[in-house]
């Protein structure tokens, strides 16, 4: 290791308290993912911290949601590719959330709004932005802070893709499993509206006039369901349902969204393929149906590049005496999208934490400062590889 790469590191080992603080002020904004002001807020916050650590911050305006940010450390590999640290601003969690429950400490573990999911990993990617723009990096370095993962990435889908081409690797600072493990894959999903159209009437003076968009509905539900197959991974969820005028009328329109799960590409065109079927035919005479793609995640599929860097990554972990392994989750995440354009990518290298988009959710304090080595010693490996 060198002596900058060290020098990073023992600057790393002093800052717990300043990173708690850190994300004491992003836990305590709501930054809901349509959220935008809240969302831009989080952003202001760590380009604050970083533009105080002397890094340069581009803001990619985004309309409709939070910008995205992309900071800067610049290499002493001069036009080597990057390393990007990668992670985003938005939650799960509705505005006043944080009224509710902000940020708190007990016994060990860190409470509030997305304190794992992923405001932890944003801190600790600046923190070890802020060390090698300190102590001189190994590579160059790209910190992207995004904005709207949680609803699959519709706007910011293109910037990570276009940061992550000609990348040397991707970071991802999800939180670390429960176990403390990393994830090596990653499901892809599909989200999806379904709109069924039916015909209304009297339920009592003309029921037979009328084409029932909700019985409709009833049955192509029991359809998509039937398309899952644990076996294989996939798996088809009708999880919110809406319809009908009113209790003494048939109904004329009925809606819902749908949330298919897969491990991979083929999987995911057989069971489209099954989907475009049950949409197209009616079991209801004269109703009709279309299905809008609302967002949508690729999944993250080890290749031998992806799984050479997290070999090193465990190599590092093990060397600091936390042996890691890679797991397999079935939520879905942007590793997916820099995966797809072929950057080697590792996911959920972010502090440890759990019961993500929960009031329960929590992060192990402990985790923030040897997540962060094992981050800063992972780059350093990278530039001598």
């Amino acid at each position: 290791m060198t002596a900058p790469d060290a020098d990073a590191l023992g600057w790393l080992d002093t800052q717990e308290d300043a990173m708690l603080a850190l994300l004491e002020r992003l836990v305590n904004i709501d930054s809901g993912s349509y959220d935008k002001p809240g969302v831009d807020a989080v952003g202001a916050r760590i380009a604050e911290f970083l533009a105080g650590h002397g890094i340069p911050v581009t803001t990619v305006p985004v309309e409709g949601y939070g910008d995205a940010l992309k900071a800067h450390v610049a290499g002493s590999g001069g036009g080597n590719r990057p390393v990007v640290l990668m992670g985003h601003r938005d939650t799960v969690f509705p505005k006043g959330e944080v009224a509710h429950r902000p940020f708190r400490i007990a016994d060990g573990r860190a409470y509030g709004p997305g304190v794992a999911d992923m405001k932890a990993g944003l801190v600790m990617n600046a923190f070890v932005l802020a060390a090698f723009h300190r102590a001189g990096a190994p590579v160059p370095l790209v910190g992207l802070f995004t904005s709207d993962e949680e609803i699959g990435s519709p706007a910011c889908r293109p910037i990570i893709e276009g940061t992550a081409r000609g990348a040397r690797a991707v970071l991802n600072s999800e939180p670390g499993r429960p176990t403390g493990n990393v994830v090596t894959g990653r499901k892809g999903g599909v989200f999806m509206v379904l709109e069924v159209r039916g015909k209304a009437a009297h339920s009592g003076g003309n029921y037979a006039d009328g084409r029932s968009a909700i019985l409709e509905l009833a049955h192509k539900t029991v359809a998509f369901h039937a398309i899952t197959d644990l076996e294989r991974g996939t798996t088809v969820n009708v999880g919110l349902i809406a319809g009908g005028q009113s209790v003494n009328t048939v109904a004329p329109r009925a809606t819902c969204e749908i949330d298919l799960r897969y491990v991979t590409p083929p999987d995911r065109a057989a069971a489209m393929d099954r989907i475009a079927a049950i949409v197209a035919e009616s079991t209801v005479p004269d109703t009709t149906a279309h299905l809008t793609i609302k967002g949508e995640f690729l999944p993250l599929v080890q290749d031998e590049a992806s799984r050479a860097l997290f070999e090193t990554y465990a190599r590092v972990s093990a060397r600091q005496g936390t042996p890691v392994a890679g797991e397999f989750a079935g939520g879905c995440a942007d590793s997916g999208f820099t995966a797809s354009v072929g950057c080697p990518t590792l996911c959920a290298v972010g502090p440890v934490g759990g019961k993500a988009h929960s009031p329960e959710e929590y992060l192990e304090v402990a985790t923030l400062v040897p997540r962060a080595r094992a981050m800063a010693e992972t780059i350093a490996a990278l530039a001598q590889a």
